[in-house]
Protein backbone atom coordinates (compact mmCIF):
# COMPACT_ATOMS: atom_id res chain seq x y z
CA UNK A 1 0.00 0.00 0.00
CA UNK A 2 0.87 3.49 -1.18
CA UNK A 3 0.90 6.78 0.79
CA UNK A 4 -0.82 8.07 -2.38
CA UNK A 5 -3.52 10.98 -3.28
CA UNK A 6 -6.15 8.26 -2.73
CA UNK A 7 -4.91 6.72 0.71
CA UNK A 8 -5.49 10.49 2.20
CA UNK A 9 -8.53 11.07 0.14
CA UNK A 10 -10.23 7.82 1.51
CA UNK A 11 -8.87 8.38 5.04
CA UNK A 12 -10.63 12.27 4.96
CA UNK A 13 -14.06 10.58 3.63
CA UNK A 14 -13.95 8.32 6.24
CA UNK A 15 -13.13 11.05 8.52
CA UNK A 16 -16.02 12.76 7.40
CA UNK A 17 -18.21 10.35 8.10
CA UNK A 18 -17.08 9.25 11.23
CA UNK A 19 -17.55 12.82 12.60
CA UNK A 20 -21.13 13.43 11.54
CA UNK A 21 -22.26 12.23 15.27
CA UNK A 22 -19.38 14.49 17.27
CA UNK A 23 -20.71 17.35 14.68
CA UNK A 24 -24.20 17.16 16.15
CA UNK A 25 -22.25 16.76 19.66
CA UNK A 26 -20.53 19.45 18.77
CA UNK A 27 -23.31 21.91 17.77
CA UNK A 28 -25.54 20.59 20.78
CA UNK A 29 -22.44 21.70 23.24
CA UNK A 30 -22.18 24.94 21.36
CA UNK A 31 -26.03 25.18 21.69
CA UNK A 32 -26.39 24.86 25.50
CA UNK A 33 -22.62 27.14 26.18
CA UNK A 34 -22.78 30.20 23.75
CA UNK A 35 -20.35 31.59 26.16
CA UNK A 36 -17.67 28.82 25.27
CA UNK A 37 -14.15 30.30 25.06
CA UNK A 38 -11.76 29.22 21.97
CA UNK A 39 -9.36 27.76 24.14
CA UNK A 40 -12.67 25.40 25.34
CA UNK A 41 -13.44 24.96 22.13
CA UNK A 42 -9.84 23.78 20.72
CA UNK A 43 -10.04 21.23 23.74
CA UNK A 44 -13.74 19.91 23.59
CA UNK A 45 -13.16 19.11 19.52
CA UNK A 46 -9.40 18.06 20.27
CA UNK A 47 -11.34 15.12 23.17
CA UNK A 48 -13.29 14.10 19.70
CA UNK A 49 -10.92 13.98 17.28
CA UNK A 50 -8.47 11.87 20.18
CA UNK A 51 -11.36 9.33 20.21
CA UNK A 52 -12.33 9.30 16.41
CA UNK A 53 -8.75 8.65 16.21
CA UNK A 54 -8.38 5.73 18.69
CA UNK A 55 -11.24 3.78 18.03
CA UNK A 56 -10.54 2.74 14.66
CA UNK A 57 -6.62 2.45 16.19
CA UNK A 58 -8.08 -0.20 18.79
CA UNK A 59 -10.46 -1.92 16.24
CA UNK A 60 -7.26 -2.69 13.96
CA UNK A 61 -5.39 -4.31 17.17
CA UNK A 62 -8.36 -5.95 18.19
CA UNK A 63 -8.72 -7.76 14.58
CA UNK A 64 -4.62 -8.29 14.65
CA UNK A 65 -4.98 -10.09 17.93
CA UNK A 66 -8.42 -11.08 19.68
CA UNK A 67 -10.62 -10.61 16.72
CA UNK A 68 -13.18 -13.50 18.42
CA UNK A 69 -13.88 -11.21 21.49
CA UNK A 70 -13.82 -8.02 19.11
CA UNK A 71 -16.95 -9.55 17.25
CA UNK A 72 -18.80 -10.72 20.76
CA UNK A 73 -18.79 -7.10 21.81
CA UNK A 74 -19.83 -5.16 18.34
CA UNK A 75 -23.32 -6.02 19.15
CA UNK A 76 -23.21 -3.83 22.28
CA UNK A 77 -22.30 -0.81 20.43
CA UNK A 78 -25.64 0.36 19.89
CA UNK A 79 -26.74 -0.22 23.05
CA UNK A 80 -23.34 1.59 24.63
CA UNK A 81 -24.56 4.87 22.60
CA UNK A 82 -27.75 4.65 23.41
CA UNK A 83 -27.39 4.60 26.94
CA UNK A 84 -24.37 7.51 26.98
CA UNK A 85 -26.72 10.08 25.19
CA UNK A 86 -29.14 9.62 26.38
CA UNK A 87 -27.81 9.92 29.77
CA UNK A 88 -25.76 13.24 28.93
CA UNK A 89 -29.07 14.35 27.21
CA UNK A 90 -31.65 13.89 29.73
CA UNK A 91 -29.46 15.51 31.61
CA UNK A 92 -28.83 19.13 29.87
CA UNK A 93 -32.85 19.00 28.74
CA UNK A 94 -33.29 18.57 32.82
CA UNK A 95 -31.00 21.79 33.80
CA UNK A 96 -32.81 23.47 30.63
CA UNK A 97 -35.92 23.08 32.24
CA UNK A 98 -34.68 23.54 35.87
CA UNK A 99 -32.82 26.68 34.34
CA UNK A 100 -29.65 25.90 35.78
CA UNK A 101 -26.23 27.69 34.19
CA UNK A 102 -24.18 30.26 34.85
CA UNK A 103 -24.55 33.68 34.59
CA UNK A 104 -23.85 34.31 30.66
CA UNK A 105 -27.20 31.99 30.35
CA UNK A 106 -25.68 28.73 29.56
CA UNK A 107 -24.47 25.57 31.24
CA UNK A 108 -20.77 24.27 31.34
CA UNK A 109 -19.74 20.90 30.21
CA UNK A 110 -18.08 18.76 32.67
CA UNK A 111 -14.90 16.98 31.85
CA UNK A 112 -17.00 13.43 32.59
CA UNK A 113 -19.42 14.27 30.31
CA UNK A 114 -17.25 15.70 27.64
CA UNK A 115 -15.26 11.73 27.80
CA UNK A 116 -18.40 10.11 27.90
CA UNK A 117 -19.95 12.24 24.63
CA UNK A 118 -16.49 11.50 23.01
CA UNK A 119 -17.27 7.56 23.73
CA UNK A 120 -20.12 7.23 22.83
CA UNK A 121 -20.17 9.59 19.58
CA UNK A 122 -16.85 7.56 18.67
CA UNK A 123 -17.16 3.99 19.96
CA UNK A 124 -19.28 2.91 16.23
CA UNK A 125 -15.66 3.57 14.57
CA UNK A 126 -14.64 0.86 16.77
CA UNK A 127 -15.81 -1.14 13.20
CA UNK A 128 -13.53 1.08 11.32
CA UNK A 129 -10.81 -1.63 12.40
CA UNK A 130 -12.22 -3.93 10.48
CA UNK A 131 -11.79 -1.25 6.90
CA UNK A 132 -8.49 -0.60 7.42
CA UNK A 133 -7.30 -4.33 8.67
CA UNK A 134 -5.58 -4.62 5.68
CA UNK A 135 -3.23 -1.45 6.36
CA UNK A 136 0.07 -2.29 7.95
CA UNK A 137 0.64 -0.70 11.01
CA UNK A 138 2.59 2.71 9.74
CA UNK A 139 -0.68 3.31 7.28
CA UNK A 140 -3.11 2.50 10.67
CA UNK A 141 -1.72 5.29 12.23
CA UNK A 142 -1.86 7.83 9.36
CA UNK A 143 -5.23 7.53 8.62
CA UNK A 144 -6.28 7.43 12.04
CA UNK A 145 -4.45 10.82 11.98
CA UNK A 146 -5.91 12.10 8.96
CA UNK A 147 -9.82 11.22 10.55
CA UNK A 148 -8.91 13.10 13.71
CA UNK A 149 -7.22 16.43 12.21
CA UNK A 150 -10.52 16.07 9.93
CA UNK A 151 -12.70 15.62 12.88
CA UNK A 152 -11.36 18.14 14.44
CA UNK A 153 -12.67 20.56 11.96
CA UNK A 154 -15.77 19.46 11.73
CA UNK A 155 -16.25 19.55 15.69
CA UNK A 156 -14.97 23.16 15.82
CA UNK A 157 -17.64 24.23 13.10
CA UNK A 158 -20.14 22.66 15.12
CA UNK A 159 -18.93 24.52 18.11
CA UNK A 160 -19.20 27.84 16.39
CA UNK A 161 -22.49 27.30 14.73
CA UNK A 162 -23.99 26.21 17.94
CA UNK A 163 -22.57 29.23 20.22
CA UNK A 164 -23.77 31.48 16.93
CA UNK A 165 -27.39 30.00 17.79
CA UNK A 166 -27.12 29.14 20.77
CA UNK A 167 -27.05 33.16 22.13
CA UNK A 168 -29.48 33.45 19.66
CA UNK A 169 -31.85 30.83 21.36
CA UNK A 170 -30.70 32.02 24.87
CA UNK A 171 -32.50 29.49 27.46
CA UNK A 172 -33.70 26.79 25.06
CA UNK A 173 -30.18 26.26 23.89
CA UNK A 174 -29.91 23.65 26.57
CA UNK A 175 -33.06 21.83 25.98
CA UNK A 176 -32.58 21.77 22.03
CA UNK A 177 -28.87 20.28 22.78
CA UNK A 178 -30.54 17.72 24.95
CA UNK A 179 -32.88 16.22 22.68
CA UNK A 180 -30.35 16.48 20.01
CA UNK A 181 -28.23 14.61 22.13
CA UNK A 182 -31.05 12.04 23.15
CA UNK A 183 -32.01 11.49 19.32
CA UNK A 184 -28.25 11.03 18.05
CA UNK A 185 -28.13 8.29 20.28
CA UNK A 186 -31.10 6.88 19.54
CA UNK A 187 -30.27 7.28 15.98
CA UNK A 188 -26.75 5.49 16.64
CA UNK A 189 -29.01 2.82 18.28
CA UNK A 190 -31.59 2.08 15.27
CA UNK A 191 -29.22 2.05 12.56
CA UNK A 192 -26.71 -0.16 14.62
CA UNK A 193 -29.63 -2.96 15.39
CA UNK A 194 -31.65 -2.60 12.02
Amino acid sequence: MKFDFLFFFNSALLGVGLAMDAFSVSLANGLSEPCMKKARMTGIAGVFAIFQALMPLLGWTCIHTVVQYFTIFEKFIPWIALVLLAFIGSKMLYDGIKGDGDECGCSRLSFAALILQGIATSIDALSVGFTIAEYDFLHAISAALVIASVTFVICMTGLYLGKKFGTKLSGKAQILGGLILIAIGIEIFLTGVI
